[in-house]
């Protein structure tokens, strides 16, 4: 756990430093309650603190001090051993704007910019790290249609990622 906090610590600090900024516009009238409990990863770009994960899932809860709590937890899957790191976060636009700092290690945060949600049924989420090399698709269920990948990859492309180089995250929930 501790080299996965360390890479989490390593590519937040790198991000800020040898990425370009991507046009991810946060989305209005979050729900952050609706938002809370468990994600899957769906899909994501390679980075460090992820790499060779599978499995992974978000779950969301309310810390005391009115922020949330991020429990990740992934597959190792060489290992057969799962990994989590805890994290937290907080609304840097307001409550009700998809836009939040997050943090897995002291004092350093990185972004998390909502940029796409079912705002319905708060089923599916895209997320940007608001640089190219952080991307996520979550989703409630650990499967997705071929339209809301598709709808995902159009919309990841248009504000400037290279979703060539996508990693699309098994969830067969076969670890260890």
């Amino acid at each position: 756990m501790r080299s996965f906090l360390l890479f989490i610590f390593a590519a937040l600090t790198q991000a800020a430093c040898a990425s370009t900024p991507v046009d991810a516009v946060p989305v209005s009238n979050f729900d952050g309650e609706r938002y809370l409990g468990k994600w899957y990863e769906i899909a994501r770009l390679d980075h460090g603190f992820e790499r060779g994960l599978s499995e992974v899932t978000a779950t969301y809860s309310r810390r005391d001090d009115g922020g949330i709590k991020v429990e990740n937890t992934g597959c190792k899957a060489e290992k057969a051993e799962w990994e989590n790191a805890t994290g937290k976060a907080y609304f840097t636009k307001g409550a009700t704007t998809g836009q939040l700092k997050v943090s897995f290690f002291g004092p350093f945060y990185g972004k998390y910019i909502v940029f796409d949600l079912d705002q319905e049924d708060y089923e599916y989420a895209y997320i940007s790290g608001g640089t190219t090399k952080y991307l996520w698709l979550l989703a409630r269920k650990p499967e997705i249609s071929k339209q809301r990948r598709a709808d995902f990859i159009s919309k990841a492309k248009s504000i400037g990622y290279a979703t060539d180089d996508l990693i699309w995250v098994e969830q067969t929930g076969m670890c260890g």
